[in-house]
């Protein structure tokens, strides 16, 4: 039996025409939330999620077949995209590679990954115009297995006590199931070698100030019960729905521009 295709709609997203093809392709089994359905959700959180994105090279998580299925990490933009979805040439030097990322600045945009079955965005903590040279300072707790939301946010209490004292502002996310994400403007005047050092003094610092908390990177070293404070600096995601549902409600603060 040949399975039939739902018609492909369109949504009118800030005067750009984005189409859906199977809008109807169920994208999360259990609540039965389709590729429409997560496609109308970033329409309607338009503005965070664009403040989060805003001309950050960006990695699209996709899952063509549904958050049960398989995942795809895709750098580089797919190809037939509009001409009105931008891009930004990134390097690779580890690899000797490079690539052509997807950089949100319109809502439109983040409508037509959904089109490419994106559900999960992944930017830079870098924008465009400084690749290199991040602006954005993120700080990862990472509760163990044994570790509980209220651990989590008690570490996040002593984050914000030491970020105080360098006289810089945090603003918290829920991410994943039980982890909190701190995000920290900073003036884009250093490489991600220099921002990475200062990174691990401040997760060394927190460490310190709590034995809740460690910065021990092989997880099967660590105490179960604490916090890894995450100090790679790897792309945090943002306002994104995640295939495993959030314990704590999701919250879709950030900094602003």
């Amino acid at each position: 039996m040949v399975k039939q295709s739902t018609p492909a709609t369109e949504l009118e997203v800030d005067g750009r025409t984005v189409r859906i093809s199977n809008p109807d392709r169920v994208y999360f089994p259990e609540p039965g939330i389709t590729k429409l359905d997560l496609a109308r959700y970033y329409v309607s959180v338009g503005g965070g999620i664009v403040n989060a994105l805003r001309e950050r090279p960006c990695m699209m998580h996709r899952f063509p077949d549904g958050v049960t299925g398989e995942r795809v990490h895709q750098k580089r933009l797919p190809r037939g995209a509009p001409d009105w979805v931008e891009t930004v040439h990134v390097t690779f030097p580890r690899w000797n590679r490079t690539a052509d990322e997807l950089c949100v600045t319109e809502v439109a945009q983040v409508v037509w990954a959904v089109q490419m079955s994106c559900v999960e965005f992944h930017p830079w903590n870098s924008r465009r115009g400084h690749v290199e040279q991040p602006d954005e300072w993120r700080i990862d707790l990472d509760p163990g297995e044994d570790c509980d939301f209220a651990t989590v946010r008690r570490v996040a209490g002593v984050v914000r006590e030491v970020l105080a004292e360098l006289g810089a502002v945090g603003w918290p996310k829920t991410t994943g199931s039980r982890g909190i994400h701190v995000y920290v403007r900073i003036p884009p005047t250093h490489g991600f070698g220099d921002v990475r050092r200062a990174a691990l003094a401040f997760a060394r610092e927190v460490e310190r100030r709590t034995d809740e908390a460690t910065t021990v990177w092989w997880r099967k070293d660590r105490d179960p019960r604490a916090v890894f404070v995450d100090f790679n600096q790897t792309p945090a995601t943002t306002p994104s729905p995640r295939p495993t549902a959030s314990a704590p409600p999701r919250t879709p603060a950030c900094p602003p521009r």
